[in-house]
């Protein structure tokens, strides 16, 4: 019988997501060596919509999780996320920029953090596996949660917002809200892919792109 750990860092990656693993796994490495990480594979599908029920399924795993986008550069020991839980909730920053353009409350879903086993995950995960033609390109696991908890108080009920230094997002930079103490930096969208293929070219990491 495995034993179930205390705390447990999860990421994933499908073959599009791939070349990003070297660059994370350093960042992470060099700054939570003792720290326990397990990567999900995503080649049977898009990465996307797997990553809820990769959560779901790292509840056997640990009592303690939380999950990182492979885009996040890990700049901290990043422990202390697991003292900032409520139990049975999703612990998540919110995605401000996306607050602002929107013009409705939005929480980003790189960085996703969780004790016990959050009732919102296992129907995020049910979503995520539903998919539907009138879903485009870009809908991804975010827009999924947010239409489950934008009604009522379903946000309050299920997440917990976490400090900005938790999921720094590559917009905050752009809009002067970016903290001072960034334990996590998420290099979202194709300019933040462009940043950490400029940072492993200047390391000369041998990563397929």
């Amino acid at each position: 019988m495995t034993t179930k750990l205390s705390e447990l860092f999860i990421t994933g990656c499908d073959k599009n997501t791939r070349w990003m693993l070297p660059w994370f796994y350093k960042n992470f490495q060099t700054h939570n060596p003792t720290a326990n990480l397990h990567v999900f594979d995503f080649d049977k599908g898009n990465g996307w919509f797997q990553k809820p029920q990769a959560m779901s399924d790292a509840v056997k795993m640990a009592y303690k999780v939380c999950w990182l986008d492979t885009d996040c550069e890990v700049r901290a020991d990043l422990s202390g996320i697991f003292k900032q839980l409520d139990t049975n909730k999703l612990s998540m920053v919110e995605d401000e920029p996306w607050s602002i353009r929107k013009h409705e409350r939005w929480h980003n879903s790189g960085v996703v953090a969780f004790e016990g086993s959050p009732a919102i995950l296992s129907y995020w995960a049910r979503e995520a596996n539903v998919l539907t033609e009138d879903r485009g390109p870009m809908y991804g696991d975010q827009d999924i949660l947010h239409e489950l908890v934008r009604e009522g108080l379903n946000r309050e009920i299920h997440i917990r917002t976490l400090p900005k230094t938790w999921n720094t997002l590559r917009l905050d930079l752009l809009d002067n809200t970016a903290p001072k103490d960034i334990k996590i930096m998420h290099w979202t969208g194709g300019k933040g892919k462009d940043e950490i293929r400029k940072q492993i070219n200047e390391e000369s990491w041998p990563c397929n792109r």
